[in-house]
């Protein structure tokens, strides 16, 4: 990003902040959403902006409430409160048909925001996309007794493999984060071109979550990108190129499919 860069705020109906930092071109935009205490100045949301600028193609991040630049405590936030943020920005700062791009929990939202604004969406793009993650990984790896920590303190403490300082995991997150789960609804009625991103060495998000994924989406057109190696973060330069990679091809897809009147819902 360039020093004219530097992000911008809009302010939602309670009074919270938004950061965000969006570039203005061609349709469909691309929107990025972040993962679990990750923000817009991580390495695969540099990587989506640079590309969309280089291609002269709309483009936006932003941060939930109590991620990065955003107003808000973490420990506050639930997975519909940042679906909730991400919807918000969607409507306020986009316009037209978009390309939605999550990373990890960001896969999650961007498949509740899929399901809430299809006749928006041009395709998906998840990378180590974590759908239900509070009931699937959280709350299954949790042990009795840390399961009986949580319920009387409301909070949890749990080391991160990404920082010294451990990550705090709420009661609020997990017991609303069930009222939100995507794979258990039968099949996603979501028509739109999907690709899928996940490393085999991921310790964080099983890869075969991307294949249940697929398997739920109601789409012909998904396609599941292994990578033998890559592990949850997908940060290292190979991995960073094949996102770029897949992102140039599916904007190429979407750009084709439109030209010839084959997907009504763009």
């Amino acid at each position: 990003m360039t020093p004219n860069d530097a992000p911008q705020t809009f302010v939602r109906p309670d009074g919270s902040t938004i950061a965000y930092r969006r570039l203005s071109g061609k349709s469909p935009g691309v929107v990025f959403l972040t993962g679990f205490k990750s923000d817009m100045t991580g390495s695969k949301a540099l990587v989506v902006y640079e590309l969309c600028r280089q291609r002269g193609q709309a483009c936006l991040l932003f941060d939930y409430t109590g991620h990065g630049a955003s107003s808000g405590a973490f420990e506050d936030g639930t997975i519909g409160r940042w679906a909730d943020d991400a919807m918000a920005a969607f409507d306020a700062l986009t316009e037209g048909p978009q390309v939605l791009v999550g990373s990890s929990m960001g896969g999650w939202i961007m498949l509740l925001v899929a399901l809430a604004r299809s006749s928006r969406i041009a395709a998906l793009l998840g990378i180590a996309a974590a759908p239900d993650f509070t009931h699937d990984l959280v709350l299954a790896g949790l042990s009795q007794s840390q399961r009986r920590a949580l319920a009387a303190n409301g909070v949890l403490l749990v080391p991160s493999h990404y920082s010294e300082e451990p990550t705090p995991i709420t009661a609020r997150l997990v017991a609303e984060g069930g009222s939100q789960l995507v794979l258990r609804r039968g099949v996603l009625p979501l028509e739109m071109p999907v690709r899928l991103l996940h490393g085999q060495d991921d310790s964080d998000v099983p890869w075969q979550t991307s294949l249940r994924l697929a398997a739920a989406l109601a789409s012909a057109d998904v396609q599941v990108t292994l990578l033998k190696d890559g592990d949850h973060r997908l940060s290292r330069p190979q991995d960073l190129t094949v996102l770029a990679t897949q992102l140039e091809l599916l904007l190429k897809h979407v750009d084709h499919v439109d030209s010839t009147g084959a997907a009504e819902h763009i």
